[in-house]
């Protein structure tokens, strides 16, 4: 709950604002009652005019109406407030998940970072809206409830006395076992969004193996057992109100009896009987008010620690000190010293995924390398040989366990990450394609004008299709880039990497869909018009890298080749038999 308050605190004066006048309109509804007595047991007897019930009729309505605006005026405050807490927890929810390391973004997993940033925060904005609300009105209509009627018939007001103190730690007993099981409730969501989350971004694959029924079985059984835990969880956070029910109606029944037989006595008056069965009413909504707010306490406290496991998680990957950073020992541009990594993300299964396109268990071995400033470079190597965890490594998504990654002479742990990420112009594996124009897509979000663009696209081979559209850099792009072609999609991101003239440029088997032809147009261009940036280059072809500085041949995360395509062809089996096959191929 800690979290909540904490979102609460800079509203708090509206906030009080909100408990005081949901106070007054909660005491001016309990009044109601009280004067309606006094009106039939004092003024109707006692006086023969009709003025006299007519005033406290209109004290009555003007009571009525005050409740209404008290009421009305809270509500709302207290909504606002609900917003602007569940904003500003969104915000910083949404700026701490972009800053997570790839550790951290492993050990959560992305379909339990989109349950928290929206059924949790949903929760959370129920529960602070009706804690301030219901949360002063249901104590007072129970208190003050059994308060009015002690001082009417000390008597009838004793059987409330009783069952009220049962009722309350009833109901707290039973709404304080809810926090686990909605903590697994939650837990099962997340598995739910991931399968969701799977199926719906693999739909053309599905189509296409006609798994539609193997997606529909293994979504059906996850929605039915969170559903199961849903009806687990909500049957025992009902038994409170069903209980107190039962109990309120058996102390109204016994109200009623002993009331009749106190009337016939003279003992009390029929309008304080009257008033009881009012405030009984009352007493009952303030009850079972408590319980909603204990069952969505319950839930808010589940969500809010989920939250903050977020949100307070410590940022990974902080600059060191510029004392304790170490120097290069070149003026190379990139250089891997002796670098040893692992994905070591937690084992619980659900809380782990992939980042940028490798999986965590995939490592490096020692391994050691140098690029000189607007040299190129070369990585090969067969799927899981940790090609994509040098990029992860360079741009310091993670950090390794052993050796250092220096970049433009300095180590990138001495780097804030946008100086860092500002060298670079890359296209990683699967990268994505925004639902918004070609031109945003392109910029995305940087000081980029229409020329660069204009010269990005040329570069990527990009531009003759995007001329094909009467509105040219506007044409608007579906969601993941669904109406683009592979190969489209892939000379965007390429002209996104290229569009800022970056110091380096990275692309992660980035021409996979193109064709031969315009993969050798692109890199002839690339070659000309950014020379001066250093290059590293992934790939699967040979004909994509054969032309490099210096090309790396990976195997299971350890370094097996290294030199010019010659000499690779000389000394490393393995990148001999690629090439051999890859020609082989092409041949027929």
């Amino acid at each position: 709950m800690k979290t909540i308050w904490k979102y609460m605190r800079p509203w708090k004066w509206i906030t009080l604002a909100v408990m005081v006048i949901k106070l007054a309109g909660t005491g001016t509804e309990l009044l109601i009652p009280y004067v309606l007595e006094h009106l039939l047991d004092r003024v109707v007897p006692e006086t023969e005019s009709v003025w006299p019930v007519a005033a406290w009729g209109g004290v009555m309505l003007a009571l009525t109406f005050l409740t209404r605006f008290c009421n009305v005026t809270a509500n709302r405050m207290s909504v606002r407030v609900a917003r602007e807490s569940a904003f500003s927890i969104r915000r910083d929810l949404f700026h701490t998940a972009l800053n997570l390391s790839g550790r951290q973004m492993d050990r959560v997993g992305l379909p339990s970072l989109i349950s928290r940033m929206t059924s949790d925060t949903y929760n959370v904005q129920n529960f602070t809206r009706m804690i301030q609300t219901m949360g002063i009105r249901a104590p007072i209509m129970l208190l003050g409830g059994i308060a009015i009627t002690l001082t009417m018939d000390t008597g009838l007001a004793m059987i409330l006395c009783v069952m009220a103190p049962a009722m309350i730690v009833l109901v707290s007993l039973i709404s304080w076992k809810g926090i686990p099981l909605y903590n697994e409730v939650q837990r099962r969501m997340d598995t739910l969004v991931r399968l969701m989350r799977e199926s719906i971004t693999g739909i053309r694959v599905v189509k296409a193996l006609g798994k539609e029924p193997y997606e529909e079985q293994r979504y059906g059984t996850a929605n039915t057992r969170m559903a199961r835990q849903e009806v687990r969880s909500n049957v025992i956070m009902s038994l409170p109100g069903s209980v107190v029910t039962l109990l309120l109606n058996v102390g109204l029944t016994l109200v009623v009896l002993v009331g009749a037989r106190r009337v016939n006595a003279g003992e009390t008056q029929p309008g304080v009987i009257l008033a009881f069965l009012t405030y009984f009413n009352m007493i009952l909504m303030g009850v079972m008010g408590l319980n909603r707010i204990f069952m969505m306490m319950s839930k808010a406290n589940a969500s809010a620690n989920r939250i903050a496991e977020v949100i307070d998680m410590p940022e990974e990957l902080t600059p060191l000190p510029a004392g304790e950073t170490e120097k290069a020992p070149s003026g190379d541009m990139l250089i891997f010293d002796r670098v040893t990594f692992n994905y070591d993300a937690d084992e619980t299964g659900e809380g782990s995924g992939q980042f940028l396109g490798e999986e965590r268990q995939q490592c490096l071995k020692g391994i050691s390398f140098r690029v000189p400033r607007g040299g190129s470079l070369g990585i090969i190597g067969a799927t899981g040989s940790g090609k994509t965890s040098i990029v992860n490594l360079l741009m310091r998504f993670y950090d390794p366990q052993e050796g250092h990654v220096f970049v433009d002479g300095k180590d990138v742990r001495g780097y804030d990450r946008d100086t860092l990420h500002k060298k670079f112009g890359v296209v990683f594996q699967n990268d994505v394609i925004f639902a918004d124009s070609i031109r945003e897509n392109v910029s995305f979000g940087r000081d980029v004008n229409d020329e660069a663009l204009r010269l990005a696209a040329r570069d990527a081979m990009a531009w003759g299709f995007i001329e094909g559209y009467e509105d040219t850099y506007d044409h608007e792009a579906s969601i993941h880039g669904a109406n683009f072609s592979g190969g489209q999609k892939q000379r965007l991101l390429i002209a996104r990497a290229l569009a800022a003239k970056p110091e380096i440029l990275i692309l992660d088997d980035a021409s996979s869909a193109l064709d031969y032809r315009t993969d050798a147009e692109m890199r002839k261009a690339i070659r000309e018009h950014y020379a001066g940036a250093t290059q590293v280059i992934i790939a699967q072809r040979v004909s994509s890298i054969m032309s490099l500085d210096e090309i790396l041949v990976l195997h299971e995360g350890e370094m097996i080749g290294r030199g010019t395509h010659a000499e690779l062809m000389e000394s490393c089996p393995v990148y001999r038999d690629i090439y051999r096959t890859q020609m082989r191929e092409e041949v027929s």
